[in-house]
């Protein structure tokens, strides 16, 4: 293989433990280097990476967009496989990756891939309310493109120079060990989302007047409209209790985020 044109796997982490393992585990056979980029991790995530042969860099969490761009950053190698510790590589998905690679996948003019991700709750694969196929756009020349969007839904951006592909397969996500966790996060990324917004509007004092209404507009419609698309539209109803309560708790998510904006503390409402 020509210099640099191998894959960096790049796995975020913080006290992932339970997860890091089998998540580096998938991506050996197609990995020529896996790179992960730890948050000072207080449990053994740290030494579970490097007995499995990882490269560890520690570096402070600032954001997850922030964290991914500086880990990007530091890979081997130009093409990236970016994953979070609680996901990994469906055998499938391997399998296709190796095919591709070897029919020249690193060398053509299509500079970004994305894969299917497939959310479980516990065990259990999730096929409704509005968690699948949840497209990641994962594979990509960390040259043509940059981690955005808005924390802490980051997303990769490929330049529009560059066209984007598909492979099929998933990465199988396992964040969810039980819908407590399910609740826990909404509430986690709802706050998260709120402080994001706060911060972006703020720094814009003469748009408040019409930001306030558009948020309080958000807040009592959002979260509705969620919970209607994943529940009703997406097949979360097919889910029974389980489906009820993800989808309840996406509702609690968006709301949550546009309330804490409007009314946390120091919200773009109390500086008017």
């Amino acid at each position: 293989m020509e210099p640099n044109t191998g894959i960096s796997v790049v796995i975020i982490a913080y006290n992932e433990a339970n997860n890091i393992g089998n998540c580096i585990d998938s991506v050996i056979e197609i990995a020529n280097e896996i790179l992960v980029v730890d948050s000072f991790s207080t449990d053994n995530t740290v030494s579970i990476a490097l007995n499995k042969g990882a490269r560890v860099l520690q570096h402070h969490f600032e954001g997850h967009i922030q964290q991914k761009n500086w880990a990007k950053d530091q890979a081997a190698f130009d093409w990236v496989l970016s994953l979070d510790a609680d996901e990994c590589l469906s055998q499938e998905l391997v399998a296709n990756l190796k095919t591709a690679i070897k029919n020249g996948l690193l060398y053509g003019k299509t500079k970004g891939y994305s894969f299917s991700r497939l959310n479980h709750l516990g065990s259990s694969p999730i096929r409704g309310c509005g968690w699948y196929p949840d497209i990641k756009l994962r594979l990509w020349d960390k040259h043509c493109g940059v981690w955005a969007g808005r924390n802490p839904h980051d997303k990769f951006m490929l330049n529009d120079a560059y066209s984007l592909g598909t492979l099929p397969g998933d990465i199988l996500h396992y964040t969810y060990p039980d819908l407590n966790a399910v609740k826990q996060q909404a509430i986690k990324f709802g706050k998260i989302g709120g402080l994001a917004l706060k911060k972006e509007y703020l720094e814009h004092p003469g748009l408040h007047r019409g930001v306030i209404f558009y948020l309080i507009v958000k807040l009592l419609t959002a979260g509705l409209a969620r919970f209607l698309r994943n529940y009703v539209l997406k097949g979360g109803w097919k889910y029974g209790f389980n489906g009820l309560s993800i989808c309840f708790w996406q509702t609690v998510e968006v709301s949550y985020k546009y309330g804490f904006a409007l009314f946390g503390k120091n919200s773009i409402h109390s500086t008017t």
